[in-house]
This record gives structure tokens, sequence and C-alpha cells, in this order.
């Protein structure tokens, strides 16, 4: 058990990481995605640094179950920005936020949020759900069973199982994050070590993610055709980027795919989105390893294999 001074600390801890993953993306060169090298979509970096600022202290307040911790996120973000910067960030920070808070000796992170998505109810589903209408994210559609417009009548666990085929944050919570823990971090290690840089880690996580798994946002507002088309446009950057020893020779090559892909609309929205998560369990880990003296995280910095088998087939 945590003492208060201990509780707060590690609240600190949590709250400082959560911001340098938003950043740190915010900072990165992502095809598709509003960032410092490019506007689009309506936006500019400028309200994705104010809505990283936004949620901080929602995400990371004591005392508050996941579902009250998206639904003040995303009023947060509501009041600061006005539209839909970041609910697939906040959906998929809420629970890394709760475990990092709760996690203790001997407990990896993986294992505390393992336990505490077990746990999530049927309020917290509520909440989700009021979050996701305030928030009216483009694309959404309609379900028949669990549809948001309604009332909660099962677990966010369980709602999220329901919707995992059609959406790749709702399949965090139903897989235990797997493409979290077991793509986008390794990634992010191997990245880090081979050029000390966050912002190239996090093109690493998001290329590594979108060669493999077509983004469900896309799918959901372009078809399913249009995702996977984007998944096989990102492999050869993808592999030109392994290989390369200076990432920014890649940012012509980026920056041109950056440009078709906004031209036509496309914002691969939700891998930019596990990108933050990937980032954010990378730091959560260095932070309880340092505290506890352990090792949570995966460390290793070999060069990343083909990971999770691809979904674009």
């Amino acid at each position: 058990m945590l003492s208060m001074g201990e509780r707060s600390s590690r609240a600190d801890g949590v709250a400082q990481a959560l911001a340098r993953a938003c950043i740190a993306d915010v900072l990165a060169l992502k095809p598709g995605n509003v960032s410092v090298y490019a506007a689009g979509h309506g936006m500019v970096a400028a309200d994705f640094v104010r809505s990283a600022q936004a949620i901080v202290g929602p995400l990371t307040a004591p005392g508050l179950g996941v579902g009250a911790r998206i639904l003040r996120a995303v009023e947060a973000t509501r009041a600061a920005v006005g539209c839909n910067t970041n609910l697939g960030i906040v959906l998929a920070c809420a629970p890394l936020c709760q475990a990092a808070l709760e996690a203790g000796r001997g407990v990896s992170l993986r294992g505390a949020l393992q336990r505490l998505l077990k746990r999530l109810d049927v309020a917290d589903a509520q909440d989700a759900y009021r979050a996701i209408r305030v928030a009216n994210p483009g694309g959404l559609g309609r379900s028949e069973r669990y549809d948001v417009r309604g009332r909660a009548r099962v677990s966010l666990l369980a709602a999220m199982a329901e919707a995992q085929d059609r959406d790749s944050i709702a399949r965090q919570y139903a897989n235990g994050y797997q493409e979290v823990f077991e793509l986008g971090v390794p990634r992010a290690r191997w990245a880090l070590a081979r050029w000390e840089s966050e912002e190239w880690a996090a093109v690493a996580i998001y290329l590594g993610l979108l060669a493999r798994l077509p983004d469900t946002h896309v799918a959901r507002k372009l078809g399913l055709a249009a995702a996977r088309r984007v998944s096989a446009e990102a492999a050869p950057l993808e592999a030109a980027f392994v290989r390369c020893h200076h990432p920014e020779e890649l940012v012509p090559r980026l920056l041109d795919w950056d440009r078709r892909l906004k031209s036509e609309g496309i914002n691969p929205g939700t891998t930019a989105d596990l990108t933050v998560a990937s980032l954010f369990v990378l730091y959560l880990q260095d932070m309880l390893d340092k505290e506890f003296g352990g090792c949570d995280g995966m460390k290793s910095t070999a060069a990343p294999s083909a990971g999770l088998r691809s979904a674009v087939s």
C-alpha cells in the first residue's frame, strides 16, 4: 500500500508520462495526421497541444473510475478546443493511467492492467458512452447491440469486446492491449536505442502498426478497402525506415505521403492513438522500474521483427 506522499508522487509521474507521450506524438511526422510538420482535417498542432494539457488532470486525478476519467477528460477537451481531437487517446490511456496508479511491487503494469480491465462495470460504460456522445467522432455509425446513443446495459469491458472487430481501441480492452505491449512498445525501444529520439520512436510505432493493422478510423469513414490500401502503402515506407541510418532522409517521402493522404481526406487516427498509448506504456514501465528497482518493461532493443500477424490479408 502506497503512502499519501507516494501516491502523490506516483500521480505526478503518471501525469508527466502522459503529457510527454502526447507531445511526442504531435512532434512526430506521421503521414495523414496533424503534427508540427503540417496541419490537416481542419485542425492544427496547437489544438492537440491544448488538448493534451486539458486531459492530463482528469485522467490522472485520484479516486476516479475509468469511465469517470474518460468523461471528464473528453469534457475538458471540448472546453479547451471545441472539437474532438483526442477521444481515442483518452479511451486508450484512461485504463493505463489507473493501472499505473494502482500498480504495486511485484505486479507489472500489464498485470495491473489485466486486473483493472476485469473490474470495469456498467457505470464505467455509462460514463464512456456519455463521453463518446460529447466527442461525437466522425464515422461513429450505429450498433445493433450496446449502441452508445442508448443507456449502457453491460460493463465497459463487454461493450468494448462487442466493438473490437470495428475499432482497434476497443480491441485493446478486449485483448489486454496486445498490440501496444507486443508491437508498439518494442518498436519504440528499438527506435530510441537506435536514434535517441522520441519523435522518431513515435514514427517507428506508427508505421509498424499501420503497415500491419488497417486503421479502423479510416475503415469506418471510407471502408475497409481504403484502410487496407493505406496499410499496403505504409509497408514499404516502414521497411525503408527500419533500414535507414538517418530517419531525416525519409522526411520528403513521408511529407509527400502525408499530403496525398490529406488530399483524400484520409486520417489514420486510431493508429495515432495507439502510438500515444505505446509511448505512454514505455514511459510508465520505465517509471515503475525506477520506483521499484525491478524490470517491468520489455527492454529488448533488437531490430523489429514482423511482430504480430498482419491483419491486412
